[in-house]
């Protein structure tokens, strides 16, 4: 695994991050390049230039292929204005419908063995789970922002840094899950505040690739103008780079939220051996009626841990998002 994950990095992805160097807008030079010695190889060498001729003749004449006819007449766009709008309704509502089809199915199929008892128990059980999200999520950010700004400053030090960080993000976290129980059991720690780290040990990382990318895409000019200003300090943080980076953390954050919530299944129930710990908490619901084959109550967790998910992203996500593209974009 460690292998592929390697391969995948230098065979992928370093070279696409040496490729889209070529594309910063800045008007001062970049002073660290990044380089990938895939791509010279790729680039000198006859033997792959020849293996790869085909793929670069069909991508040429793909890209020159006229897929849309962008002269339109002044009249025609206006009637296809109007049939777009009366495509986007009739869209929207089949997606209602379609939605309330499904509630109704689902409730009528959860009433057969559950209650209101079990409702209330499982938002409960939820308002703990979503505590966890957030809390982590804070704890995190206070931690891999800083990082990832100090990494994205450093192009040297962010060729040398990301390989690790992308092979712990693709690492299987659940695999290091049975440490944390051992650790648990030994020193008889609380599985309900210990056991929540494990939800974010493998999502965090989205943080840090984002914010790594949000600095590194920072335009150099606006840091070179912050320091002849001599901007310091806290304020360098909170006027420069904060609002700079800030698109960027709220993608990587609305990612991590997403993967705690699912990491949550199997990291608020763990096993090794015949050693079980389990924390209070949605997730673990689930995963403990997954186990009794209880499919009416599985159906009403996973129901309302998307609700809860949907609402988290309505409520704090989705206005972050709008807040930081009207008034952090760098266009």
């Amino acid at each position: 695994m460690t292998v592929v994950i390697l391969l995948y990095d230098q065979l992928m992805f370093r070279p696409l991050v040496v490729w889209a160097d070529h594309f910063r807008f800045e008007q001062a030079a970049a002073q660290t390049l990044p380089r990938s010695w895939f791509l010279n190889v790729v680039r000198h060498g006859r033997f792959l230039q020849m293996a790869v001729r085909p793929l670069d003749y069909v991508m040429k004449q793909a890209l020159r292929a006229p897929i849309l006819n962008t002269s339109v007449p002044g009249p025609l766009v206006t009637e296809t204005s109007v049939r777009s709008r009366a495509a986007d309704a009739f869209w929207y509502a089949a997606i209602i419908l379609t939605a309330l089809y499904g509630a109704s199915i689902i409730v009528r199929y959860v009433a057969t063995e559950c209650g209101w008892e079990d409702v209330f128990t499982v938002l409960r059980l939820g308002a703990y789970t979503l505590l966890r999200v957030a809390i982590l999520i804070a704890l995190t950010s206070i931690i891999w922002v800083p990082i990832g700004v100090m990494i994205g400053l450093r192009p040297q030090l962010a060729e040398k840094i990301q390989p690790l960080a992308q092979f712990l993000a693709a690492f299987p976290a659940n695999l290091l899950f049975p440490f944390v129980v051992i650790m648990v059991v030994r020193f008889d720690l609380n599985p309900n505040i210990w056991l929540s780290f494990l939800m974010i040990l493998g999502t965090q990382w989205y943080i840090l690739f984002n914010v790594i990318a949000g600095t590194t895409a920072y335009p150099t000019d606006f840091l070179e103008a912050a320091d002849n200003f001599q901007i310091h300090g806290w304020k360098w943080w909170r006027n420069v780079i904060l609002p700079g980076i800030f698109p960027y953390y709220v993608t990587g954050a609305i990612t991590a939220s997403g993967g705690s919530w699912n990491a949550s299944i199997v990291a608020e129930s763990v096993s090794w051996g015949q050693t079980h710990l389990t924390a209070q908490g949605l997730g673990a619901y689930i995963a403990e009626m997954t186990a009794a084959a209880d499919y009416p109550r599985i159906v009403l967790g996973i129901a309302v841990m998307s609700l809860y998910v949907i609402f988290f992203n309505r409520v704090l996500w989705r206005r972050l998002y709008h807040y930081g593209e009207r008034h952090f974009r760098l266009d």
